[in-house]
């Protein structure tokens, strides 16, 4: 199979990629109002006080002790078609990046359950249908309380 070339010079895809947040995204953005909406209050970025927690969380609920992640399905290598999609230039690189990145999110994952935080992922994909997603933000920060 002939290797594919990127379209795009190096300062161009350099250029390209400064641009993707990883703070602040829309996704993230859309969750945040929907919780502040229902009354919720939260840290971002994976605060807890003075401490800084695995994985810097994008939600954290630290009188609940539990956090949000919200993930780029393509980018944290999700099961949907989004997160499927395999790039054909660089394809290596990309197949090897995505990989780090899903383990590196386990490892993340377990490090916070074992400091006895519960966590929960929102994937890009599921922001579509949003009552569906209120629910399931709601039951999961509901879960638990006496």
């Amino acid at each position: 199979m002939a290797e594919s070339r990127d379209l795009l010079t190096r300062e161009q895809r350099s250029r390209n990629m400064s641009k993707i947040r990883g703070k602040n995204t829309k996704p993230e953005l859309l969750v945040r109002r929907l919780l502040h909406a229902r009354g919720y209050r939260y840290r971002l970025h994976g605060q807890s006080g003075a401490v800084k927690l695995p994985g810097r969380p994008d939600l954290v609920f630290a009188g609940r002790r539990k956090v949000i992640f919200v993930n780029g399905c393509f980018w944290h290598f999700h099961h949907c078609k989004a997160g499927q999609h395999a790039p054909a230039a660089n394809a290596e690189f990309w197949e090897a990046k995505r990989t780090r990145t899903r383990e590196r999110d386990a490892l993340q994952r377990e490090q916070l359950a074992a400091a006895g935080w519960e966590v929960l992922t929102v994937w890009e994909c599921q922001l579509k249908d949003t009552s569906v997603l209120e629910d399931r933000l709601t039951a999961f920060l509901e879960s638990g309380k006496d």
